[in-house]
């Protein structure tokens, strides 16, 4: 699958790997071109529009199943309301695992090169973004959602092992899925607002961070030990399992009315939401596949997750 032609120069089954530093010195220039301040370009203060959704109703997690049917328009708002505030609540902690990983990864590295530069540049990037989805919950009016305490405890020990080729794969599966229904909903006239403005501000400077990603899990998935890149392959698989089952917090049919157990069922036999997560996924996988990531196990356990076809 990959050769390694001289100690400069990597291929992979995508092609040649262009230069780290190349890299980051493009994504640094796109950074100081197009960086945005939440507090200072959004309308925190204006009053939300009657009638418009904070989140597409097709990507709600209970669209087209028959509880949706039976539900009313008001309550199905309500959920989206809170469904973004859950999706919202999963990013601050996806960004915050995020931060520390990109903190490992920089530490032996050389603090004055253009790769570690942009580094710090996607902390702070994340820093604001944090910030950003929890004033956006807060405005909303629904609670925060955090996950879950067991897969809150088992993210404490992903950060902990995780090697670098499983840290940029984990990485892209918090950053993809969730760009993809952002790409959808900004230009949404349907949605809130702030919900659109936020949601801009996110795939804008986020292209970037996935284009890091990319391009450093391809470097090391060429240039990793056998044994590392098995274990990338085990610890992304079961992060796609974690992720499946932590990306809506099931809290949120409680507090819009519903029985916990009947809408979860539903969501899990749902034909539509699986083809959302799916295809939400798809650009991933491919890539991932590409790339000898869903090799064996890896597979195995995201076909197990749902986000593989």
């Amino acid at each position: 699958m990959t050769t390694v032609t001289d100690r400069t120069v990597l291929r992979d089954a995508l092609g040649l790997l262009k230069d780290r530093e190349q890299i980051a010195e493009r994504l640094l220039d796109s950074s100081a071109k197009h960086s945005f301040d939440p507090d200072r370009e959004l309308d925190w203060d204006a009053p939300p529009v009657e009638g418009k959704w904070y989140w597409p109703p097709e990507l709600v997690s209970l669209y087209d199943t028959p509880l949706w049917k039976r539900m009313s328009e008001e309550q199905r708002m309500e959920l989206a309301r809170h469904e973004a505030a859950s999706l919202a609540s999963l990013g601050i902690w996806f960004e915050i695992i995020l931060m520390q990983l990109l903190v490992r990864h920089i530490y032996d590295k050389s603090l004055t090169s253009n790769h570690v530069r942009y580094a710090l540049t996607e902390i702070a990037d994340e820093c604001r973004h944090s910030m950003m989805f929890a004033r956006l919950i807060k405005t909303g009016g629904a609670p925060a959602y955090p996950v879950s305490r067991l897969n809150h405890n088992l993210a404490r020990i992903l950060k902990t092992v995780s090697t670098t080729p499983g840290s940029f794969a984990c990485t892209l599966l918090g950053e993809e899925i969730l760009d993809w229904m952002q790409r959808l909903t900004f230009p949404d006239e349907r949605v809130q607002p702030l919900v659109r403005g936020v949601t801009r501000i996110h795939v804008v400077e986020e292209a970037r961070h996935v284009r890091y990603a990319r391009e450093e899990l391809r470097r090391q998935m060429v240039t990793a030990p056998r044994w590392e890149r098995e274990l990338t392959r085990i610890s992304c698989g079961e992060a796609a399992r974690v992720f499946s089952v932590a990306f809506v917090n099931p809290a949120v049919y409680d507090n819009v009315g519903l029985d916990r157990r009947e809408a979860v069922a539903q969501v899990r036999a749902s034909g539509h939401r699986r083809e959302v997560m799916q295809t939400g996924a798809k650009r991933l996988t491919d890539f991932l596949d590409d790339i000898g990531v869903l090799n064996g196990i890896g597979r195995r356990l995201w076909r197990s997750s749902g986000l593989l076809a």
